[in-house]
């Protein structure tokens, strides 16, 4: 399984893709419709117009990964659909996969440090 650390950068199509479609033809969507290079590390995000099915591209340095998941029950959190473009933080990317609700996802506040006696 992907790791998504702080750093990952995590971009999601918001209109559904033709979910036939492997590695190749959505490394060309990414180029062609995301204007994006599929090579670049990313992880690109596509959903299927039924909203219980998931598919990402990354590039591992070595090739391009495909990784799918359909949930056994429920559906997953999507952005209205439009032609666009959205990055997720790490967190929101992880609860998508998780199909829970990304938007109730906030970075986490950072807190003063306490006052040292003395």
């Amino acid at each position: 399984m992907i790791g998504p650390t702080g750093s990952v950068r995590v971009l999601v199509a918001t209109k559904p893709v033709d979910f036939r479609k492997g590695s190749e033809g959505l490394a060309a969507l990414v180029r062609e419709t995301m204007k994006a290079d599929p090579f670049s590390g990313a992880v690109y995000v596509f959903r299927a117009k039924r909203a219980d099915r998931v598919k990402l591209i990354y590039w591992d340095g070595t090739g391009v990964c495909l990784f799918a998941k359909r949930l056994e029950d429920g559906k997953f959190r999507w952005p209205n659909v439009q032609d666009s473009v959205m990055r997720l933080s790490a967190a929101e990317f992880s609860a998508l996969l998780e199909g829970l609700d990304w938007k109730r996802v906030h970075a986490a506040r950072e807190t003063p440090a306490p006052m040292q006696p003395g």
